[in-house]
């Protein structure tokens, strides 16, 4: 179904649509935001602004949000909690809005103080949940046609997707955005120009037993995009899908015995955890995964110390 302009709410006045679409433009051509991140703010501030409708009992506009009272925040945040949305679904969906907020208050349309006032929720802390080095290692070279009737390319194709979020600590959405001719050639040990978050390219080093996989799957697969094409494809010649990944990754979890954590982003988390266990740089660490902000990867100093605590516990005779 079309979505409505945003010009023509309902619950905001045109000028108040007008606006959201200036800013949504600025995030896109200013901060290089994705076309999701985009579509994940346009729905988080048009669930503020038609819960603001709602409550005030008029269309809103900009006079109505620069009048807005610490209360009227608590009272949409009191209404998301009750509909089930989770701390960090409403902590995004709050940022949103002051970031709409912020972009008025720069381009003159008036100061929203109300959402700067009120505290956003806090979170519980969750540690990455990282693979052991050993079921890292079963995952990236298990062989995938034990058991299996797929197609050989399909089964090729899987197991180099899932050596190559762990060999290089991909999300999964930038492998499956590389084009066939960004593979590096064998030999030549050349490594990645990745596309992450926000737009930023970063270069990622591919282990030479990967790009073997690689090779072996671009050799057997029958479908040819062409070198601006996608490098992994689906089952029909279109772009993989990651939902094909995850369930690739929970099949293994029941063949290997492997808890629930074991999902394909735990490989990047395990990439991170095994090169900081043996000596890894945490700034060339966060290079590598392409972290905006050190503090994200120190989260994996966090893993490494938990994991140690957990190795003396279990072995020293008077712990």
């Amino acid at each position: 179904m079309p979505q409505a302009p945003i010009t023509d709410l309902p619950f905001a006045a045109p000028e108040v649509g007008a606006q959201v679409a200036r800013w949504l433009i600025h995030l896109g051509a200013e901060r290089r935001l994705s076309p999701k991140t985009l579509e994940a703010y346009r729905r988080d501030v048009l669930q503020f602004l038609g819960f603001l409708g709602e409550h005030l009992g008029r269309r809103v506009t900009l006079a109505a949000l620069a009048k807005l009272r610490p209360a009227d925040v608590r009272a949409f945040m009191a209404a998301r909690r009750a509909q089930g949305i989770g701390g960090r679904s409403l902590m995004r969906g709050l940022a949103g809005a002051r970031s709409f907020t912020r972009y008025l208050e720069r381009n003159g349309h008036g100061t929203v103080a109300a959402l700067s006032a009120v505290r956003a929720p806090k979170l519980a802390k969750t540690l990455p949940k990282p693979l052991t080095v050993a079921a890292a290692k079963r995952i990236a070279g298990v062989d995938l046609r034990a058991g299996e009737q797929r197609d050989p390319w399909v089964l090729a194709r899987d197991a180099a997707v899932l050596a190559l979020l762990y060999g290089s600590g991909l999300r999964i959405s930038e492998a499956l955005s590389l084009k066939r001719n960004q593979c590096p050639a064998l030999g030549s040990g050349d490594g990645l120009i990745v596309i992450g978050k926000g737009g930023k390219a970063r270069m990622v080093p591919v282990l030479q037993q990967v790009v073997r996989l690689i090779a072996d799957y671009l050799t057997s697969c029958p479908y040819d995009p062409g070198p601006e094409g996608p490098l992994f494809l689906g089952a029909k010649g279109g772009p993989l899908s990651p939902r094909i990944v995850q369930l690739t990754m929970a099949r293994l979890r029941g063949a290997l015995g492997l808890p629930d954590s074991a999902t394909p982003h735990a490989l990047r988390h395990s990439f991170a955890t095994h090169l900081l266990g043996r000596g890894g740089d945490l700034r060339a660490i966060q290079e590598l995964l392409g972290h905006a902000s050190l503090s994200s990867t120190q989260l994996y100093t966090q893993v490494d110390s938990e994991q140690l605590l957990r190795v003396y516990r279990s072995a020293h005779p008077r712990a």
